[in-house]
């Protein structure tokens, strides 16, 4: 989906993304809600798909850093504004095909977020400033992980909740931490602290909250001394198998997930409420 961009054309087109460029070509990424934590909603589901391809298009940046706002790299999945879940998601609201065609939509758009990070073609640190619940996809497919200490990671929005574990999780955790590991993070629901995920090899370092971006930045700096086409191929090099292990699965992974979605809960009724909030931490770190 990338189209060659430039970075006034799209640095303030998104609410809930933050950017700033530097002058060794760094482009700085924030996910933010209001100034706060990403929430992830539909919109800002959707716009991020958009934004990774705006940055995509951009052959003028050099390194792209991408993080979270706040204490929280997200927030907690698609909410009301009164802070509840909706009772039922848009597309089971809307009789026959017209749902089938919404829910395709947002399957359209998970997938052309994963391919559209992997598009980018500068290397690609993230950091994870806090805990992540949902899409940890997202910034486990930056080239150098970063997370602070106080983050964990956590796939809540699938399995825990009734759903298929198919919009990239599935495919992300086997790859970075084996089959056995992954499929035991995400049927378990397993929180996993930021130095375990060090030790499993899901991120490179960890960090204190305070020293977390400043890592990032030198790290980035550093990168930023070599020349563009180095850069890029070298970003073609490190995201081509990752590139095939999502072309052979995420299209079944979202298949299956969608077929399954009628049984979401809280929505779809097939299954009892948890007997544990979303939130609560049965895990030690």
């Amino acid at each position: 989906m990338a189209k060659r961009t430039r970075f006034a054309e799209y640095e303030n087109r998104y609410a809930n993304y933050r950017f700033e460029l530097s002058e060794e070509g760094i482009l700085f990424m924030q996910c933010h809600t209001n100034g706060k934590s990403l929430v992830w909603d539909w919109k800002a589901h959707d716009d991020m798909t958009d934004v990774f391809a705006d940055i995509a298009g951009d052959r003028e940046i050099k390194v792209l850093i991408h993080t979270g706002t706040g204490e929280n790299y997200n927030a907690d999945w698609g909410r009301l504004p009164d802070g509840n879940p909706p009772e039922r998601p848009v597309y089971q609201l809307m009789p026959d095909e017209r749902g089938l065609n919404k829910l395709d939509e947002k399957a359209w758009y998970s997938r052309n977020l994963i391919f559209n990070v992997l598009d980018v073609d500068v290397p690609m640190i993230s950091a994870v400033n806090g805990p992540c619940n949902i899409h940890s996809e997202v910034p486990l497919m930056g080239d150098i992980v970063l997370a602070s200490d106080d983050a964990w990671f956590q796939d809540v929005s699938h399995f825990p909740r009734g759903q298929v574990p198919g919009d990239g999780q599935h495919v992300i955790w086997n790859f970075l931490v084996g089959h056995n590991r992954g499929r035991y993070l995400l049927l378990t629901g397993k929180k996993l602290g930021a130095q375990e995920a060090l030790e499993w090899g899901a991120v490179a370092e960890v960090l204190p909250k305070e020293q977390l971006l400043d890592r990032a930045w030198e790290l980035a700096r550093e990168l930023a001394k070599r020349p563009p086409l180095v850069l890029r191929y070298t970003r073609q090099l490190f995201t081509q198998e990752l590139k095939r292990a999502f072309l052979n699965e995420l299209g079944h992974g979202l298949a299956r997930e969608t077929y399954a979605q009628r049984a979401f809960f809280p929505f779809g009724g097939d299954m009892e409420p948890l007997d544990r909030a979303w939130d609560d931490r049965p895990w030690s770190d």
